[in-house]
């Protein structure tokens, strides 16, 4: 069974670029034009938002460099322990709303200190694996589509974040149990 699914999503995507490529032949438009097109477009996207990535991934090493991370990670962590989500990912959490990337260098310096089958080590990669990066994804894409009116955006995405918190801390808890 899994040499099926290893083999089917081998061939995936380039049956999906074919299906592209047939379905503009048989509509009779110019494929090659249209997808220059669609990269200059792109391409016009990412300088225009390249400003705020640049500044969310400074403000991220500003934080994780001066320690302010571990000291909230300190402040809350008797609140969160009882809960049963460790003080020791709240840098983590905290991150992970603005760069995947950085969380993950986070992350690894977890695994290297609790190691990855510890409680914190579960929580940590169920925790990535059930979260977004609300702040980076709400600049990116509202910027490129010029949204302003971003209603409950916010509100919906912390929500679920939050509830991708809770659901690691009841699988790892599970898992160790």
């Amino acid at each position: 069974m899994l040499s099926v699914l290893s083999n089917l999503s081998n061939i995936i995507i380039p049956l999906v670029i074919f299906y592209i490529v047939a379905e503009g032949i048989l509509a009779r438009t110019n494929i090659y034009e249209d997808f220059i097109k669609g990269a200059k477009d792109g391409f016009q996207v990412v300088i225009r938002i390249m400003p705020t990535l640049i500044g969310l991934m400074v403000a991220v090493g500003i934080l994780r460099a001066s320690g302010f991370l571990d000291f909230v990670g300190r402040i809350t962590g008797g609140l969160t322990d009882c809960l049963g989500y460790p003080s020791e990912l709240i840098p983590v959490t905290i991150i992970k709303m603005f760069s995947s990337s950085a969380a993950t260098g986070l992350v690894l310096d977890l695994f290297k200190r609790y190691g990855t089958d510890s409680y914190i080590g579960l929580v940590t990669s169920i925790m990535m694996s059930c979260t977004e990066t609300v702040f980076y994804t709400m600049s990116v894409y509202f910027m490129a589509a010029k949204v302003t009116k971003t209603r409950f955006t916010l509100a919906g995405a912390l929500l679920s974040t939050l509830a991708g918190i809770v659901a690691s801390v009841l699988l790892a808890r599970g898992m160790v149990l």
